[in-house]
């Protein structure tokens, strides 16, 4: 799993890359509070080392919780900057500040 990021001097926007190793996922996503945990807008990649990856552009000066959605299985990210305890999940998100 990895975190890249961006940063633009033209504007408050760092571009984020997701990856996560899934060499065997049919299907991966990375939902969060940037995309309103919807699975749908953020659909990630496999390239043919089993590595799903996407890039989103996040604005500067946040931090935005997030997981993986592995085949419908909730993951963390273990490179995330932080983690956070979510109520409504019952379990830690991972946290990506830009």
């Amino acid at each position: 799993m990895a975190i890249k990021k961006q940063f633009l001097k033209s504007k408050p926007v760092c571009k984020v890359t997701f990856s996560i190793e899934a060499e065997d996922a049919k299907k991966v996503s990375v939902v969060g509070s940037f995309n309103d945990w919807n699975a749908k807008k953020a659909p990630l990649k496999k390239l043919k080392s089993g590595t799903f990856k996407g890039t989103i552009d996040l604005e500067t000066e946040s931090s935005y919780e997030f997981k993986y959605i592995v085949d419908g299985e909730y993951v963390n990210d273990t490179a995330a900057d932080s983690y956070v305890w979510n109520d409504f999940a019952g379990a830690e998100n991972s946290v990506v500040t830009v």
